[in-house]
């Protein structure tokens, strides 16, 4: 073993750090071992793991010869030797730098892979949604044009990073893997991650093409693509849009991929996300019979966990739609339990949509559109509640076209052209529960 644990894992730019030593990735995605030594690998690891920071020659020496008393010189020798083997560039672009009479500093980008994050295998696939966005390619003539790819896949990596029991790999760790011809399944097995989401950037004047492919990683499968075409000359209002229609438009598909994939395993365990994800499964079957046992397993989720904002939101939509559609001999007992789960849903996590959902979509339902006297513009509960909902997120809002007389009050309460667009548009993808 080399001078890391073997769960340790650094990455920056073409190369890759781990117990095992040191590689370079190749043309071809393969890793190619770089012989360094012992004594240069612990001087690798001492400052990988301070990137950025300036390290005093004292404290390497230290660390890399404990209770030894060692030249300077042979300090000099290891870096010449990192040296060596790092840089393909200039000595003056040099990975390690020198601060003169100091110390050293390690300059590139590292990324360091969590040894405890899931592991990808197809016979032990994670279990929870795990995605990493890869920097958008960027095909425009003009080279300096990079920035506003890069920008999509920030966004779009913060954006998914918000739905709920996702494990999305950073934007650090992404942008490794800039410009290198490695298989998505390559890719999923090193990050530990089911689902890359790529695309590139085409930009001439003030016309933009982006092109965006999700593919399952433990099977290299296109699951979904779709192409945007823009006209606008105010490029972060641009990217703005872009990124909401992608991040609209990924998130129901891969939140169903999610359902149809639990549900096809037998289940291993009382775990609160399978449990979760295997009612959601029942509840998109829309009828009785699978509407009673999403409520069982949503109920069995916060037996595992009371404090799931998702299990008590998607009980509380679940119980109101079994009232509203007769689904029970006891609709009102539904209503009053469906109300008490969507406000329990909002107080455990004011910034998740379906808690809001949940809670607008009982309040409509039942009939509570009181206004505050002392403001006659203040919206009912349910328009309130979705529209905290719409600020949250953008997808998932055609549900809302079907159910009835409060969405004519909701385009007339909704603040701006944008919001009132987006409701009538909605999301890619989004089947929407129509009621007659």
């Amino acid at each position: 073993m080399g001078a890391l644990g073997t769960s340790d894992i650094f990455l920056f730019e073409r190369f890759r750090f781990d117990g095992r030593g040191l590689f370079r990735r190749a043309e071809d995605g393969g890793l190619v071992p770089l012989k360094i030594g012992s004594r240069a690998e612990e001087i690798l690891r001492v400052l990988v793991e301070r990137a950025g920071e300036l390290v005093s020659k004292d404290e390497i020496i230290a660390k890399v010869w404990p209770g030894t008393t060692v030249e300077e010189s042979n300090l000099t020798v290891q870096i010449s030797t990192l040296r060596r083997s790092l840089d393909e560039k200039p000595a003056a672009a040099s990975y390690i730098q020198t601060v003169p009479g100091r110390g050293y500093r390690f300059v590139a980008e590292v990324a360091r892979i969590d040894p405890d994050m899931p592991k990808n295998s197809s016979s032990a696939p994670p279990q929870r949604l795990s995605i990493v966005v890869l920097p958008f390619a960027d095909l425009s003539e003009d080279p300096d044009q990079q920035y506003f790819a890069d920008g999509i896949t920030e966004d779009l990596t913060t954006d998914l990073s918000r739905i709920p029991h996702s494990f999305v790999i950073s934007r650090h760790t992404a942008f490794t893997y800039r410009n290198r011809s490695i298989s998505t399944k390559q890719i999923g097995r090193e990050l530990g991650v089911r689902y890359v989401l790529e695309g590139s950037v085409r930009r001439s004047g003030d016309h933009v093409r982006v092109a965006a492919q999700l593919v399952d990683a433990d099977i290299d499968a296109h699951l979904w693509a779709e192409r945007y075409d823009r006209s606008r000359a105010d490029l972060f209002e641009l990217q703005d849009e872009i990124v909401s229609a992608i991040a609209g438009a990924i998130e129901p598909e891969l939140l169903k991929f999610e359902r149809d994939r639990i549900a096809a395993l037998p289940q291993q365990s009382e775990d609160t996300y399978e449990l979760y994800q295997r009612g959601m499964f029942h509840h998109h079957r829309q009828n009785k019979a699978d509407n009673l046992k999403a409520q069982g397993y949503f109920r069995r989720a916060l037996l595992k966990d009371p404090q799931s904002p998702q299990a008590t939101a998607a009980l509380s939509i679940a119980l109101t739609i079994a009232a509203y559609l007769s689904w029970t001999e006891d609709p009102n007992r539904n209503y009053a339990e469906a109300f008490e789960f969507g406000e329990r849903a909002v107080a455990l996590d004011g910034r998740y949509p379906n808690a809001h959902f949940a809670l607008a979509l009982i309040c409509m339902w039942t009939g509570r559109t009181e206004r505050a006297a002392a403001d006659w513009k203040k919206p009912s509960n349910s328009i309130r509640a979705l529209r905290r909902r719409m600020r949250c997120s953008g997808s998932c809002l055609p549900f809302w076209a079907n159910l009835g007389p409060e969405w004519r009050a909701l385009r007339r309460v909704c603040s701006s052209a944008r919001e009132t667009r987006d409701c009538s548009s909605g999301s890619p993808g989004w089947r929407p529960l129509t009621i007659s």
